[in-house]
């Protein structure tokens, strides 16, 4: 019986996408005997990228620790813009109750550096932990903090900086592991491997109509059907401006 398979723009697949789709038709085709279908040949050869594939996947996991890294970079931006924020508004208010405290956290602030947020990754990082340093090891920096309901924000800034840290540390050793490839090149020698396979997997399927091919084309059909969707629903999202990761597929 004569089968068709589904077609899919692999261009549109992030990376991560595109490797875990290949992986999976290589499971779902381990299933079924390709020899006796007469597609070992144009199989093997998609069997064969396995190694270059992975290090394409090697190599998205560092770009997705970079993505971790600048949402933790922004998250201890926004907290220490915010302490700021907070402490410039109770002096503009000039409440006498609280103006003591405040003096305090703006000296703290003169000291430390109002710029923090502005720094490199590292020489941020840094200067968070010395910023730390100075606020636990000062009584009364920490009680002006409690004095006026910013202890929390301190104490939320030093988790996402010792964060932002080990993440980083995380991505440097990583980096120095995984091999620098050109994802473009081995998708596109990929690409010409997979619509060889359809293509093969429709002749043979009209040419040996006695054997089962239906059974293992509804698997495949299902599986492109899936990333079908997935590419349907992200470019709706990007059109009604909510896409949620700006990358390129093949960035």
């Amino acid at each position: 019986m004569s089968v068709k398979i589904f077609r899919l723009a692999f261009k549109w697949l992030w990376n991560s996408e595109y490797t875990m789709f290949v992986s999976q038709l290589v499971k779902i085709m381990e299933k079924y005997p390709v020899e006796a279908l007469h597609l070992l040949k144009s199989y093997s050869r998609i069997t064969a990228m396995g190694p270059q594939l992975e290090k394409i996947r090697a190599q998205e996991t560092g770009s997705l620790l970079s993505r971790t890294l600048q949402e933790l970079d922004m998250q201890r931006d926004t907290l220490f813009n915010s302490i700021l924020t907070q402490v410039r508004a109770m002096r503009n208010v000039g409440m006498p109750s609280i103006e003591a405290p405040v003096k305090v956290l703006d000296h703290f602030f003169d000291s430390v550096g109002r710029d923090i947020a502005s720094a490199g990754y590292n020489a941020e990082t840094k200067r968070l932990n010395d910023l730390m340093v100075d606020y636990d090891s000062a009584a009364e920096i920490k009680s002006a903090a409690q004095a006026l309901n910013l202890h929390a924000f301190f104490e939320q800034l030093r988790e996402v900086n010792t964060t932002f840290a080990a993440k980083f540390m995380e991505r440097t050793q990583e980096d120095a592991l995984v091999e620098k490839v050109d994802s473009n090149a081995i998708r596109s020698e990929t690409d010409k491997l997979l619509i060889a396979f359809f293509n093969a997997f429709e002749f043979c399927s009209s040419e040996y109509d006695k054997l089962d091919y239906n059974t293992p084309a509804n698997e495949l059909n299902n599986l492109i059907a899936y990333y079908k969707a997935q590419v349907k629903a992200r470019t709706t999202r990007h059109n009604a401006g909510k896409d949620e990761n700006p990358a390129s597929p093949e960035s």
